[in-house]
């Protein structure tokens, strides 16, 4: 039986202004996994990805870790931008998050050189953000992240930006390293086809203020394999995550 790393029963967000953001979100996450979060823009599901990471909190409902609250360094985070340092190679990019703890750069090496391999970034090290595409710099980002070994990954749109063949090949890569470490992943998304290929489980959330509408399991082969993005049971989940969405609720 998997165990759940994190469970949310009934969140809500109000802010300052009356704007209600969240209201009554309910969701688990089951260790090692990869979960979804899908639905319209300004759904609230940044707020909960922020509200997960404990960069904002829940004006109503109860969060549990059934296995104790993650300790510092055990959450990383992908924002939609790379938010690199424009100044810095990718080394000291990624070696940002052991600098801010204090880590010296010949304690933090082993790690840094070892996310730079898992994103396949090997011989880029000295490069700086403006001599890479769009979709190194997001795995410059995913690095920087993963380089602290967390438990928990939360992906804010990471790959929307980029082109369809970029943002196929990250996704396949970022299941990789994925099983490769296995960390849990809460990956938001206003994509169907990306939540149904790279998750066991999708989350539907309606529009302002965000409501989860359906969890839907993806009873798909695991571990996923890129020509299953053409297979019948790959359609078929699609469809039903995108009637969910316009709210057909699935059976």
């Amino acid at each position: 039986m998997t165990a759940t790393l994190f469970q949310a029963t009934g969140i809500g967000r109000m802010f300052g202004d009356g704007t209600k953001a969240l209201d009554r979100v309910t969701m688990t996450l089951e260790e090692g996994s990869i979960t979804s979060l899908l639905g319209p823009s300004g759904c609230g599901k940044s707020t909960m990805l922020r509200i997960v990471a404990g960069l904002d909190i829940a004006t109503a409902g109860n969060m549990a870790w059934p296995n104790g609250t993650l300790k510092t360094g055990e959450t990383g985070f992908v924002f939609q931008d790379a938010t690199l340092l424009p100044w810095t190679n990718v080394w000291d990019n990624i070696y940002l998050p052991f600098r801010l703890n204090g880590t010296s750069r010949v304690e933090a090496r082993d790690a840094v050189e070892a996310a730079l391999h898992l994103v396949e970034l090997d011989g880029f090290a000295d490069h700086y953000p403006r001599q890479l595409s769009g979709g190194m710099k997001m795995r410059v980002a995913v690095a920087r992240a993963l380089a602290t070994k967390p438990r928990l990954l939360l992906m804010d749109e990471p790959f929307a930006a980029l082109d369809e063949m970029t943002r196929y090949r990250l996704n396949d890569d970022l299941l990789r390293i994925q099983q490769d470490i296995g960390c849990t992943i809460l990956f938001v998304t206003h994509s169907v086809y990306e939540a149904v290929y790279l998750s066991r489980h999708v989350y539907v959330m309606t529009k302002r203020p965000g409501h989860v509408i359906a969890d839907i399991p993806i009873e798909l082969p695991w571990p996923r394999e890129p020509a299953m993005r053409t297979s019948v049971s790959f359609v078929e989940s699609c469809r039903v995550v995108s009637e969910a969405l316009t709210g057909k609720v699935p059976a």
